[in-house]
């Protein structure tokens, strides 16, 4: 086992990470663009489904409203890495539903997914909303799958496409060039809106959906240069 993976190192690096992750997020100053769309689901109530891309992680909980947005559920990989942020994002007030929404090849990732696709659509159902990361949690990055539209499809949710930046801003080394926020910055939410029929083939919406997501983390980009 690396020792990043023991469970006394993942928790205390879950508690400094949601530490950082509250610090840097209450003191960039936000900008947002088509906040009326989350607003109108807010004041509407009933489920949702809000999708950002896999490098934005750390900077989701600033799109959320616990005050007044539905309770928010977070889907996080059942990888042992998956464990880490689902604890520091729990820490922040987003609960964790383990397993990716992306379709899988190994039997027991698929068994998770399965499961984790039930939990979230139970969620929805109740009335709650369920965020999740369509490239996650190992890619391709920016490359969207069935899955997504697939439960917004058995769910009748609608679903808000979310792009986050901020500068300055670390980015790591990873598959997906994750951004982690720094303190006192500038920072820039962005949404848009998309619903799918009943009798439309998820794989109909996937590349709309797909383009639609990566503009509006573009938009944010472009916003947070200033």
């Amino acid at each position: 086992m690396r020792p990043i993976r023991h469970p006394g190192v993942q928790a205390v690096l879950s508690r400094l990470m949601a530490g950082w992750m509250r610090l840097c997020l209450g003191t960039i100053r936000w900008r947002h663009e088509n906040r009326e769309l989350v607003e109108d689901i807010w004041a509407e109530g009933g489920p949702v489904i809000v999708a950002f891309w896999h490098s934005r992680l750390a900077l989701a909980p600033a799109g959320w409203d616990h005050g007044r947005g539905q309770p928010l559920r977070v889907m996080i990989s059942l990888s042992p890495d998956g464990q880490f942020i689902a604890d520091a994002v729990a820490r922040l007030g987003f609960p964790a539903i383990r397993g990716s929404s992306q379709k899988r090849e190994d039997p027991a990732k698929a068994k998770g997914g399965s499961q984790a696709l039930r939990d979230a659509l139970k969620w929805l159902k109740s009335g709650g909303a369920v965020a999740l990361t369509p490239d996650g949690p190992r890619g391709p990055v920016r490359q969207m799958g069935e899955g997504l539209p697939v439960m917004a499809r058995m769910s009748g949710a609608p679903v808000l496409l979310l792009g986050l930046a901020c500068r300055p801003a670390v980015r790591l080394n990873s598959w997906d060039r994750a951004m982690l926020p720094l303190p006192f910055g500038r920072g820039a939410v962005v949404w848009d809106r998309v619903e799918i029929g009943r009798d439309t083939d998820p794989a109909d919406v996937v590349a709309d959906w797909t383009a639609r997501l990566t503009a509006v983390e573009a938009r944010a980009d472009a916003l947070a240069r200033g």
